[in-house]
């Protein structure tokens, strides 16, 4: 029976990034801010296409 002939790689952090290490954004929004203004913009779209 052959050996066994697998290539042994290191392992590595494949997609593994970490992005708050490199860059500190001066203007941070809260999830729920974000949520709570796409539902304005959703209202407010749907307010002009009725009335308009």
């Amino acid at each position: 029976m052959p050996q066994d002939q697998r290539v042994m790689l290191p392992s590595s952090q494949g997609g593994l990034v970490r992005y708050y290490d490199e860059y500190k954004s001066k203007l941070q929004i809260k999830p729920s801010h974000v949520i709570i203004l796409a539902i304005v913009i959703i209202a407010l779209e749907a307010f002009l296409h009725t009335t308009g």
